[in-house]
Order: structure tokens, then sequence, then C-alpha cells
């Protein structure tokens, strides 16, 4: 890999991963080892579009700051390119691989190109050396394709009341289950998936979480409630390209079954999808990472010399409202190490305009709104003249509209949306706003995590200032924190 010289390219982020150079796409092998997050991914060693698929590396001590490896998983003559997958520490050697000690193992989708279509297989290899370089094995593959196009993306975790490995796989417009003792030999359990969930095209990345509820009462002496959320992406999941969903239910370590008849959309935004879990990390925390990016323009966006970014790593809760199980994602705690105070201020009155004239481009502004009279407030993001990234909470109709239609640079493919509106009712009117800027993506947590929206911009002018206006009344800004977020990359 060549080394790079400087990471200030006009569109480079600052605080999110990227490659040094070419392209990458859908987080791989997350997994916690011995000190170390590691983060695999897509990625074309040879070119910035899709292509040649390769499994990259980067290392952290602190998920913020990474160090990039070389790559970890390259294709093969016999079984084809590295697709996507998961990895996971086989503590007590059940592979054999690691002569009664423990180690890593990768367990990937194997995509071979043939005359009479693809073939996608499930393959695995193992890392000695903690993760630095791998061994495929020998008996490749472990799962054989039992008759289908797709059919890739394994998920792979212990499941303590089996004893045994689960994996699951995304097949067509499902998912299906396996178990394993040793992760060499696979024992298929069931499906789940085809008469449930958003169905516009292809499903992909799956994932599967226990996670506590939150109690509305912290002095509950019930017993804790759990829940499994089963994750997957449906590759043309709206008009405008990918969405990743949801469904909150219960696993057996044979079968998942959904608590409704219905999924949940994990993130509002166009530009998020493969989000994938860390696996064996310390204090049970649960943290996923998404591709920033969107099928419908994905080998268009205008970055150079790289193309494509990961999301901020995001932990997950299960939150109990009025009786309804919400998901609440939150930029990890970590992220405070990033921050260098710009402006604060508490309990000011806007009835028209507010300004602060910066020109960050990465930065974080975490607020809270008060509201009686007033028919909508807006932010005003990366401004230099006309133009702008307008986030507006409308009070008329409850919704939030993100438009990015003089964000900058946006005709670089037809499919990029100017804007987009989600419906979302405020309780006792006030809003609480957590909004990341990186050059060019926006990650908007509202209400402590239970709304995100995902959106890439390519602002073509430097950012001069950031406003808050409202239109038919005032507002009150209980609290508001702008920070510079310092880069990563030093």
């Amino acid at each position: 890999m060549k080394e790079i010289t400087q990471y200030n390219e006009k569109y480079r982020p600052q605080f999110h991963f990227t490659p040094d150079e070419n392209w990458l796409n859908d987080p791989n092998g997350l997994v916690y080892y011995k000190g170390e997050y590691h983060l695999f991914y897509q990625y074309n060693p040879f070119d910035k579009v899709w292509g040649p698929m390769h499994w990259g590396h980067a290392v952290s001590n602190d998920l913020v700051h990474w160090q990039q490896l070389p790559i970890a998983l390259e294709p093969d003559e016999e079984l084809g390119m590295i697709f996507s997958g998961s990895a996971v520490v086989d503590k007590n050697d059940s592979t054999g691989f690691f002569n009664g000690g423990s180690g890593l193992v990768a367990v990937y989708t194997s995509h071979l190109d043939t005359d009479n279509g693809p073939i996608e297989q499930q393959s695995i290899a193992y890392s000695r050396d903690r993760g630095r370089t791998w061994v495929k094995y020998k008996d490749n593959p472990v799962i054989k394709n039992y008759g289908v196009k797709d059919f890739r993306d394994p998920k792979v975790f212990w499941h303590q009341q089996t004893k045994k490995w689960i994996m699951i796989i995304a097949c067509d417009d499902r998912v299906r289950f396996y178990n394993s003792k040793n992760l060499k030999k696979w024992e298929y359990l069931s499906e789940f998936g085809s008469e449930i969930g958003v169905h516009g095209g292809v499903w992909e990345c799956p994932d599967l979480i226990k996670l506590e509820v939150e109690t509305e009462h912290l002095n509950s002496k019930s017993q804790t409630e759990k829940k499994w959320i089963l994750a997957v992406g449906d590759s043309h999941g709206r008009k405008t390209g990918v969405l990743t969903q949801y469904f909150l239910g219960e696993f057996d370590g044979e079968r998942f079954s959904s608590d409704y008849k219905r999924s949940f959309v994990i993130d509002h935004g166009p530009d998020i999808y493969a989000l994938q879990s860390w696996s064996n990390l310390p204090e049970n925390r649960k943290i996923w990472i998404g591709w920033m990016n969107n099928i419908a323009y994905m080998n268009k966006i205008p970055t150079d010399p790289w193309r494509g970014m990961m999301s901020l790593p995001r932990e997950l809760a299960l939150k109990k409202d009025n009786g309804k199980i919400k998901l609440i994602q939150k930029p990890i705690r970590e992220l405070i190490n990033l921050r260098e105070n710009i402006y604060h201020d508490n309990d000011l009155r806007v009835s028209e305009e507010m300004n602060i004239y910066i020109e960050e481009e990465s930065y974080e502004i975490n607020t809270v709104i008060e509201f009686e009279k007033v028919d909508e407030f807006s932010f005003f993001l990366l401004q230099n003249n006309n133009q702008q990234t307008k986030i507006t909470y409308n009070v008329r109709d409850s919704k939030i509209i993100v438009d990015r239609s003089s964000s900058g640079n946006t005709d670089f493919s037809e499919n990029f949306i100017d804007c987009q509106e989600i419906e979302w009712f405020v309780k006792n009117k006030r809003l609480e706003v957590d909004i990341f800027v990186d050059k060019s993506s926006l990650e908007i947590f509202i209400d402590g995590g239970e709304l995100t929206i995902s959106n890439l911009v390519f602002p073509q002018k430097k950012s001069e200032k950031i406003s808050l206006k409202t239109k038919g009344g005032s507002i009150k800004v209980k609290s508001f924190e702008l920070y510079k977020m310092n880069s990563i990359w030093g």
C-alpha cells in the first residue's frame, strides 16, 4: 500500500475512517482482541470504484484513531473474491488452529464469477499473530452454495445457551441460520424474513445482537428484560437506494421470531449501509459502524484519491418508552476526546436569526431547543453565500427536513436526492440535537439517539458560518455547545 503524505484533501473527513487511497465499502471482521479494535473492510486496492474485493485492515486502541495495516485477505483463483463477513476470537481453540491457545478466525463469503454466473460460498481464515497475517482454511468452503445467486455476508457469534457458534447469512430476500461446534462443520437451522420487512432488493449484511432493555423506572425491581435485534440491509430498500432495517424479537439458538409484523428503520438518511457490530468487546458494550455511501451513486461521489468512508462508531441500547421498545444509537463516548470548545451559551432567545462565524468544516453541535409558538426552526451548516446544508424542524407538520439542494456539488448523480422528510413527534416541546459535521458528511442524532440521519454533502466553497433561524415565532436555546473536532490523523 502506498504511503500517503497528507490527509487534507478537499472532501477528506478528519474524524471518520477512510482508506489512504482507492475504494472502500462494507465494514468486515469487526473484533476486539488483546487490546486492539480491528476494522476490516471491503477494499479495491487498484481503483476508486468497486472491483476485485479484498479485505483492507486497520487497528485502533480507542475506536477513534486508526492505524492502517497491509491488506489482510486477497482473492484466490479457486474460490474468487473476498466478500463481506465477520471475525471472532476462538478463545478455547474450538477449531484446532491455535495449539490449545486462542486466535482470530475470519468468516467471509468467497465470490467466484463463472460463465454460468457467480457462485457465493462461505469460507474461513485464521490468524495466530493478532490479525497481522492470515491463513485460509485448506477445506474451504465451509458452507457450500445451496442453489441461490445471492448467498453472502456471514455474521458469526458464540451462543452461550447452546454452546455453539451461530452463523447468520443473507440469501436472496431472507436470512438463514446455521450452527457449529468448531467453525468448520456447519448445520442448517432455519430461515427468517421472506414474508416480513422491506423487500425492495436483495438482503445483505445481517447482524444479530442481544441487548438489555433500559426500563422506564430506574428503581424497578423487575427482572432485567433482554431482546434481540436482527439488522439487515436491503440493497434497494428505498426509491433513492439502500436501507438498513431491524427486527425486534427473540432468538432461541435455532430460530428468530419477531415481536412485530414489520421491521423498523435504523437510520433515516440515504447514506449509511452495511452496519456491523464488534465482537468480544470489553464491558459487554454493543457498538457498530456503517459504510457511508449509497449504492445508487457509490462510484460517482467526487472524492480523490479515495472513495468511501465509515460512519462514526455508535453505541447501541434498547429503551422502553410508554411500553414500546426503541433502538437507541449514540456516538461513542471516546469521541469527546477530539472536542475543542469554540462556543457555548445557555438560555438564549432566538426570534429570527443567530449566527456563529467560523471556518471550521469538522465540528459538533450539541444543543437543546425548547419552543411553544413557532412554525419552524432551521440549522444552516457549511455556509458560504448561497451554499448551505439546511436541517429544519417543522413544528406544524412534526417533520425533520434535511435539504441539501444547495449544499455544493450535487449534480454528479441524478440519484443524489435534494431533500428528505422524516416524521418526528417531539415530546414536551423540547428537541435535543447532536450534529457531527465532517467536511463531506453529516450525522444527526435526535433526542438522545432515538432518531439518526446520515448524509453525504460536498460543499464547493469553504464554510464561513453556522446559523440558527426561526420562522413564525421564537425558540429558547436551553444550551448550545459548538466544538471543533480535531483530526484523528495528526
